[in-house]
């Protein structure tokens, strides 16, 4: 629920751990756990105008920590961008730290191609 690492190896891959994906699962449990629990809780006291308690609970547990590790997803998104190879490649897909061309992610440490099938970006693209 709150993934603070950035990549791990698995059988030699790398794997990031923080990925859009992630993020919004995270949210979405947070949220789904939140609402359930102040369900139960508006049903024990039975008073319902603290109904705004439960949306300061899910911005405080739910969206601020979502939106946390979005930036700090993106910081590290443009760190590996800068630092690597693949961050200057045509086929390097931000969004998803991925190779199109290989289906692999990369990492600081590891290019999938080793750098053979490196392709500069145009100018057209390194505007966007």
């Amino acid at each position: 629920m709150f993934r603070i690492g950035l990549e791990h190896q698995e059988d030699g891959k790398v794997v990031p751990v923080i990925t859009t994906g992630s993020i919004v699962w995270g949210v979405l449990l947070r949220s789904a756990i939140i609402i359930f629990a102040s369900f139960i809780f508006m049903s024990i006291i039975d008073n319902r105008k603290y109904w705004w308690l439960m949306l300061l609970l899910l911005w405080l547990f739910a969206a601020y920590p979502g939106w946390k590790q979005f930036q700090f997803y993106k910081e590290h998104l443009k760190e590996v961008s800068e630092s690597t190879l693949c961050g200057q490649c045509i086929h390097f897909d931000e969004t998803s730290q991925l190779c199109k061309l290989y289906d692999e992610h990369i990492s600081e440490d590891y290019i999938p191609c080793g750098g053979v099938d490196w392709e500069p970006k145009t100018f057209e693209d390194k505007e966007n």
